[in-house]
């Protein structure tokens, strides 16, 4: 057990005291030995008491200190652990700390998205319903103005069936003709238009149909009333295909198939009409009225367009035709002139050897001469005449016309 200084210094005082009364002791008498024995005992006593209560003095100030410093000591541990583990759990937490980082910031973008996909989405469901409401305030004027009579109602037909018409590529007052006058036994007669076919034929549109009942069955605000006007509007529709077959209008044109097509300007009005009385398409074919809405009238003069063009490329091909032989006829003519113009090319080629060999024979040998006999001609020397070997190439398969055209055939006008 280690001692501080104060603690030594005290424990060698009482060393020295000890030893100090035993000698003291020695001297004594004999007499005083007892009480001397007695009070060496009562200081050893005390020596020991005091020496027991200073050793617990000093353990439990030793054990205080070691205490103290196993606290401090773990203390310390505890520190660095702790911060051990929280740089652990830091170094742990990172990766996490930037997915999350990153994740915010793609919530953040698509949150942003959001908000400028919804602002846009509720502008244009802003617009769709601002067209919807001025679609519904236009089929409201609409269908006010048809409730004003038949002659709003015939003339809104009418502008229908002329969409469809030019629509499907026919050209007014070239394909078809409106309001064409027509006299008949039982007076004067006027279709809607009269659709003209390849070949002359003509069939008759009729755009006439009462919508009256058909507008009061959507209006009726019970099932029962409704389908009373549905009822009063099929039956309009059946009374107008009698109308229609009695008129006859394919017996008025030449050239007409025997039928009239009856416009209906709507699929909704002929299908309630066909809901209520399926037969009535069978039985308006068999009085000779083909009822027809803007569909089914489209795909109609849609082949009427198309055999209005078939007809047209035909022309072009006969006038191609006629182009052709008129074309035939011309380079024919030519021809003959290519021909004559080689034959005669031909002469002047012979009559230019006849020329050069007669030149040879005769001038050009004895002008040689003088170049034998040493005369002075001045450096000039006599070229050397060749003949035209090279024939002239014929036109092959040249059909013409006459060995010698007149000239004014070329520029003649095709017959």
């Amino acid at each position: 057990m280690n001692f501080s200084g104060p603690a030594m210094s005290e424990l060698i005082a009482v060393v020295l005291g000890l030893a100090f009364v035993g000698a003291l002791a020695l001297w004594l008498t004999e007499r005083g030995k007892a009480r001397v024995l007695e009070e060496k005992l009562r200081l050893q006593e005390d020596a020991r008491e005091t020496m027991a209560e200073y050793l617990r003095a000093q353990a439990r100030e030793s054990a205080g200190a070691v205490a103290d410093e196993l606290v401090k000591r773990a203390d310390e541990s505890f520190r660095n652990r702790e911060l051990l583990a929280q740089e652990r759990l830091e170094n742990q937490l990172k990766p996490v700390a930037e997915t999350l980082a990153k994740f915010e910031k793609q919530v953040q973008a698509a949150e942003k998205a959001r908000a400028e996909e919804t602002g846009g989405l509720k502008q244009q469901i802003g617009q769709l319903l601002e067209a919807s409401m001025a679609t519904q305030s236009e089929a409201r004027k609409l269908s006010a103005a048809l409730r004003r009579g038949a002659g709003v109602q015939g003339r809104w037909g009418e502008q229908m069936l002329r969409n469809v018409l030019e629509m499907a590529g026919l050209v007014a007052r070239v394909d078809f003709e409106e309001q064409a006058s027509t006299d008949t036994d039982e007076g004067r007669r006027r279709p809607d238009v009269v659709v003209r076919l390849p070949g002359g034929g003509v069939f008759v549109i009729d755009a006439k149909c009462s919508l009256n009942a058909y507008l009061e069955a959507q209006d009726a605000p019970e099932d029962g009333l409704r389908e009373a006007g549905f009822l009063r509007h099929t039956q309009s529709v059946r009374t107008h295909v009698q109308g229609l077959s009695q008129k006859a209008y394919w017996d008025q044109f030449d050239a007409s198939p025997d039928f009239v097509v009856m416009f209906v300007p709507g699929d909704g009005f002929l299908a309630a009409a066909l809901e209520r009385q399926p037969e009535l398409m069978t039985e308006a074919m068999e009085k000779k009225v083909i009822l027809a809405t803007p569909s089914t009238l489209f795909a109609l003069c849609k082949a009427v367009a198309y055999g209005w063009r078939v007809e047209k490329q035909a022309l072009n091909a006969a006038h191609i035709a006629d182009l052709g032989r008129d074309l035939y006829k011309r380079i024919s003519v030519m021809g003959g002139y290519v021909s004559q113009m080689g034959k005669a090319l031909d002469a002047a080629v012979g009559k230019y050897n006849q020329f050069v060999g007669s030149l040879e024979t005769q001038v050009m040998s004895q002008a040689r001469k003088f170049e034998e006999l040493k005369v002075n001609h001045e450096g000039r020397e006599l070229p050397p005449l060749e003949a035209v070997e090279t024939g002239l190439r014929p036109l092959a398969k040249l059909a013409v016309l006459d060995d010698t055209p007149p000239v004014a055939n070329l520029d003649a006008p095709a017959a």
